[in-house]
């Protein structure tokens, strides 16, 4: 098949997205696709696989987790998703991760050009990244996920650009957040932005002090700030493929939280396929994982994240619906556990969006 690889980006997570699409674009190439590579920072502009390996061996420093988007016409989402390229292929795969490629707009640019795409719809993409409408998704479904407050910061005062999460009128101002406190059970809190992922902006809060630092971090990418129950204890994940949960997989950071350079950078995190954890537990997250992306209405493949208290409780955090696809990451490890090489799930993922 002729198959277009979305990649790269402007988002905050436009690192991890290019060493996944090339990732996946290599694998689909060894299973005897016609591959595109098309970074949507630039438009419709597309690559082979080769020829997006060896630039970025020639420039390895601006194509890690870390990587700055280049400059980019306003636009060249646009451009590059109703481009040739993508008009040309039979389907498109997404490994756009944050921003307009993960909250439903690439998807919705799709639908209206009428083409077949991996991964989940616009409603279940824009509901997943928006951490605060997936909270009260999993409370209706029984998913338990911890308490939680938003807190709404004044978008004139910031910079940077920012995403369009909504606001409720129970959304309390930078000044009031450490009188919620109590409520979420005392410090330290998680503090986050309501819409990003890869724990971008992410921080743990011991004081009011830290929580101020913390809020205004979380500003710098999210016009709400997401103030969660901090659950002491072991961070798992479960992976769902075509509708089933594959192997939990556990991350033990060798260092503080699990965050996003523990996330990327080799030897930082400890990973345990399947995880070592009673058969009761496994499977009930599994469960649970499963129960989260239906709730969402999510397709194809996601990734749900969890942590398990030391209780034995646990409690879903978020769904990310375009989860990494790189060598470190845990959806190709929960299928590996699986019987499925990084191949045959990336056309695995491939075969969702045709059915």
């Amino acid at each position: 098949m002729r198959v277009a690889v979305l990649y790269g980006g402007i988002s905050a997570e436009r690192g991890v997205s290019l060493v996944t699409g090339r990732a996946v674009g290599a694998a689909l190439v060894e299973r005897g696709h016609d591959v595109l590579l098309v970074d949507t920072a630039l438009g419709d502009h597309p690559v082979g696989v080769r020829e997006a390996q060896a630039a970025a061996e020639l420039a390895p420093h601006g194509s890690g987790p870390a990587s700055d988007a280049p400059d980019h016409r306003p636009g060249s989402t646009a451009e590059a998703v109703t481009g040739e390229a993508v008009s040309a292929a039979d389907v498109v795969f997404i490994a756009l991760h944050g921003g307009a490629g993960e909250n439903g707009t690439v998807q919705g640019l799709l639908e209206l050009a009428g083409k077949r795409y991996t991964g989940s719809g616009v409603l279940a993409s824009a509901l997943a990244m928006d951490k605060r409408m997936s909270k009260l998704a999993f409370l209706k479904a029984d998913v338990p996920t911890p308490d939680w407050r938003v807190v709404e910061v004044d978008s004139k005062a910031r910079s940077r650009e920012r995403s369009g999460s909504p606001s409720f009128s129970s959304d309390i101002p930078p000044s009031e957040a450490g009188g919620s406190i109590e409520e979420l059970g005392g410090y330290p809190v998680i503090v986050k932005p309501n819409d990003q992922g890869s724990t971008v902006g992410l921080t743990l809060a011991r004081d009011e002090g830290e929580l101020a630092v913390a809020i205004d971090l979380a500003a710098c990418y999210s016009s709400n700030v997401l103030v969660e129950r901090y659950i002491p204890g072991r961070e798992l994940t479960v992976a769902v493929l075509d509708d089933s949960s594959l192997p939990v997989v556990e991350m033990e950071p060798k260092a503080g939280l699990y965050d996003y350079e523990c996330k990327y950078t080799k030897g930082m995190t400890v990973y345990t396929c399947p995880a070592e954890i009673p058969d009761e537990t496994a499977s009930g997250m599994s469960d649970a994982g499963l129960n989260a992306f239906r709730c969402l209405g999510c397709h194809g493949y996601a990734r749900a994240d969890f942590r398990l208290a030391p209780d034995g409780r646990y409690y879903c955090l978020e769904v990310n619906t375009v989860p990494g696809m790189t060598e470190v990451s845990l959806v190709p490890m929960a299928a590996k556990a699986a019987g499925l090489s990084f191949g045959e799930l990336c056309e695995r993922i491939l075969d969702t969006a045709l059915h």
